[in-house]
C-alpha cells in the first residue's frame, strides 16, 4: 500500500515564502453562507452580492460614500468624553474610552462632515457601532447638535446615519439629555425649512430611535435592519401580549408607516441625490428666515 505513503520530501517551501492569506481577506455571509473576498466586499458597499446581506459599515465609510467624489471636511475630530460620575463597572470608563480610541481611530461613535451630494450642500454625521456599540453620550449628542447647527448656518440639507445601542450608561442622565437637546436643534432645522432625511442602519434601538432617528422628513432604513426602543422581552411583560414575528425590522416599521422606504446601499447615494433634486428644486434661499441662534465658529481641523 506504498501509494498512501508519501515517498519523497519534493519540493518544500520554506513557511516564511509561502503565500499566506490576509486575515480577514474572505468573508461568510452569516445570511447565505457565500464566501466573498473583501475587495470584491468593498466594491459592493459591504452587501453580500448573492443575497444583498448588509454588513456593517463604519461612519467613515458612510460619508466617502455619500459626499461627491468622496470629498468633505470633517469636524469635531477634537471632542472626547469625559467621566463625570466616575463610572466603574468591569472598567473605569475613562480605559474603555481609551481603548475604543486605540481600536477604531475615532474620537466616539460618531463622524461628522460638510460637503455636497450631488452638487447638493449637505451636513452629515454618521454613527459608528464599532465604538462601545455606537452608544450615545454626551459628545456624540454634542457632535451631532453641531452638525445640525452647521446645516442651519450654511443653508444645508441634514442626514443622520444611525447605528446604535442607545443612550450611553457610563453618563447616566446626561446621555439621556441627549435626546431633547438633538430634537430642539432639528426643530430649528425645520423652522428654517431646510431638510432632514434620517437613515436607520443596524442596529438602531433606545434612545436615538426615540429622539432624532425617527424624526426625517424623509425616514429611510437599510433591508433587515433592527429597529426599536426597548428589547422584545421587555416589551412583551410591559404590555402582556405576544408580539408579531420580526416587528422590529426595516420591513415591518415600512409595512407599519414608522419608515418611509427601504433603501438598499448600493443604492443610497443615487435615492438620496433624487430626493434632494425633488426637495431643493427651484428653492430661494433669500425668502427663508433668518436662523435662530448665530454660527458657533468652529473651523474645520486642518488635513
Amino acid at each position: 500500500m506504498a501509494w498512501f505513503k508519501r515517498q519523497s520530501a519534493g519540493i518544500q517551501t520554506p513557511r516564511r515564502d509561502r503565500n499566506e492569506t490576509p486575515e480577514g481577506y474572505w468573508q461568510k455571509c452569516p445570511e447565505c453562507g457565500t464566501v466573498t473576498s473583501q475587495h470584491e466586499l468593498e466594491e459592493n458597499v459591504l452587501v453580500c452580492p448573492s443575497c444583498g446581506h448588509h454588513f456593517p459599515m463604519a461612519g467613515l465609510g458612510y460619508l466617502r460614500l455619500l459626499f461627491d467624489q468622496g470629498a468633505f471636511t470633517r469636524w469635531d475630530a477634537d471632542l472626547h468624553s469625559i467621566d463625570p460620575l466616575d463610572f466603574v463597572d468591569r472598567k473605569a470608563y475613562p480605559e474603555r474610552i481609551a481603548a475604543a480610541e486605540e481600536k477604531t481611530g475615532l474620537n466616539d461613535a460618531v463622524v461628522s462632515g460638510t460637503g455636497t451630494v450631488g452638487g447638493h450642500p449637505m451636513s452629515i454625521a454618521a454613527m459608528d457601532f464599532s465604538f462601545i456599540g455606537g452608544s450615545m453620550g454626551s459628545v456624540v449628542g454634542e457632535i451631532i447638535t453641531r452638525a445640525i447647527r452647521r446645516a442651519v448656518d450654511e443653508d444645508r440639507g441634514c442626514l443622520v446615519i444611525s447605528q446604535s445601542g442607545g443612550a450611553r450608561m457610563m453618563e447616566g442622565a446626561l446621555s439621556l439629555m441627549q435626546m431633547a437637546k438633538t430634537s430642539a436643534n432639528l426643530a430649528v432645522l425645520a423652522e428654517r425649512g431646510l431638510p432632514y432625511v434620517s437613515l436607520l442602519t443596524h442596529p438602531t434601538t433606545g434612545g436615538v430611535t426615540a429622539s432624532f432617528a425617527m424624526l426625517g422628513d424623509l425616514n429611510l432604513a437599510e433591508p433587515g435592519a433592527l429597529i426599536g426602543f426597548a428589547g422584545p422581552r421587555v416589551i412583551r411583560e410591559t404590555i402582556g401580549r405576544d408580539l408579531p414575528r420580526g416587528f422590529q425590522t426595516a420591513e415591518f416599521l415600512v409595512d407599519e408607516g414608522f419608515v418611509d422606504r427601504i433603501v438598499p446601499r448600493t443604492e443610497l447615494r443615487d435615492t438620496l441625490v433624487h430626493l434632494l433634486d425633488l426637495i431643493r428644486e427651484d428653492e430661494s434661499v433669500a425668502d427663508r428666515p433668518a436662523p435662530a441662534f448665530a454660527a458657533n465658529g468652529q473651523e474645520a481641523p486642518s488635513g
